[in-house]
């Protein structure tokens, strides 16, 4: 029952954020159990995404595609950390097995993917992604992610964002 009231109350009371708004600040721990809060991101472009649990083909296909093209992401200076509702431990073995040069962080609390509208299914969160600019405002949502274009068409978007 308490979680059928969770969901309701996340459903009809969650506000969701939207492009131009501060992203929502947040403070969790990554999979060497070190902390990340939004704030170490000002003055950097950011990638937040939201997956539903690791080791499984779509968080394997889209984590590795990020893995594939980091090069591009480091030369346009853009950080990438992935979530999850994982342990810390699982996310670390996860990150070690598919040599990951990014962190991952556990919103094992669901504080975090609630506050940016991902926490829709309650158990795990949607796949979702969102692009902060470098004072912390969000830019984009990826509402729909292609997890075989996805990071092509993150730096696509923000080189959009360099050239106007």
């Amino acid at each position: 029952i308490i979680l059928v009231i969770s969901f309701i109350n996340t459903l009809l009371f969650s506000s969701p954020i939207k492009i131009g708004d501060l992203a929502p600040e947040f403070k969790l721990y990554d999979q060497d159990n070190r902390v990340h809060k939004l704030e170490d991101y000002r003055g950097k472009k950011l990638v937040i995404y939201f997956f539903p649990k690791a080791e499984t083909p779509g968080w394997i296909k889209q984590a590795c595609g990020f893995r594939d093209e980091f090069q591009s992401f480091e030369n346009s200076q853009i950080e990438i950390l992935g979530i999850s509702f994982d342990s810390k431990k699982a996310l670390k073995k996860f990150k070690e097995k598919y040599n990951l040069p990014f962190n991952f962080l556990s919103d094992i609390n669901k504080e975090v993917s609630s506050a940016y509208g991902s926490n829709k299914y309650y158990f795990f969160p949607s796949r979702m992604t969102f692009l902060i600019d470098e004072k912390g405002f969000l830019v984009h949502i990826f509402d729909e992610v292609d997890l075989y274009s996805h990071p092509k068409d993150i730096l696509k978007f923000f080189g959009q964002i360099v050239k106007e």
